[in-house]
């Protein structure tokens, strides 16, 4: 059975609604966290030198190991809650694309994990941006395309044309598919 869903989009790709909208299609208490959340916990909500974050005026995001280290202590907490019973729902940016995949892969250890691939139209994401007064502008744009090179992913969503409930919808769907394929044929 599914523990954790983990949702990869760059910036304004719409992961956030569909979280919400999974919590409320999802049978069961499902929690939402996220790399926002982390950030916003964070010395001056991640704009400060000793987060180890740095956004660029170019919307790009530079990630120093400060940052990386106290990721790793974040995703190990989620982990055990996970193992303790908790399911959850991570909202993420692989910076890193494939090698942000695979150490958090390696940091959720033998969890069900299932993977979502949020994409969005750069410029619908970057128009969704610009709407937004706690966004760099040109972080979607930078991040539409970089987010998803290289991660595999279970289930694929575009939110460009698609509600925030219809994708939900189809992760969850993906999320039943998976439970009834483990599933020991009746002998």
């Amino acid at each position: 059975m599914t523990q954790v869903i983990v949702l990869n989009g760059g910036s304004s790709s719409g992961k956030s609604s569909i979280a919400r909208a999974l919590q409320d299609v999802l049978p069961g208490l499902w929690l939402t966290f996220g790399t926002d959340v982390l950030a916003e916990a964070l010395p001056g909500r991640g704009e400060d030198p000793r987060s180890g974050l740095v956004l660029e005026p170019d919307g790009t995001v530079t990630v120093r190991p400060e940052f990386r280290a106290v990721e790793e202590i974040w995703y190990q907490g989620l982990a055990v809650m996970a193992s303790r019973g908790a399911f959850l729902i991570l909202d993420e940016v692989f910076l890193a694309g494939g090698a942000g995949q695979q150490r958090l892969r390696g940091l959720l250890g033998d969890l069900d994990v299932r993977w979502a691939g949020v994409h969005c139209d750069p410029l619908v994401a970057a128009s969704r941006e610009a709407a937004r007064p706690d966004r760099v502008r040109g972080m979607a744009m930078a991040q539409t395309l970089a987010v998803h090179a290289g991660v595999r992913y279970d289930v694929e969503v575009d939110t460009t044309e698609c509600s925030a409930i219809a994708c939900a919808r189809r992760i969850a769907e993906a999320c039943r598919g998976a439970r009834r394929r483990r599933s020991p044929a009746p002998g």
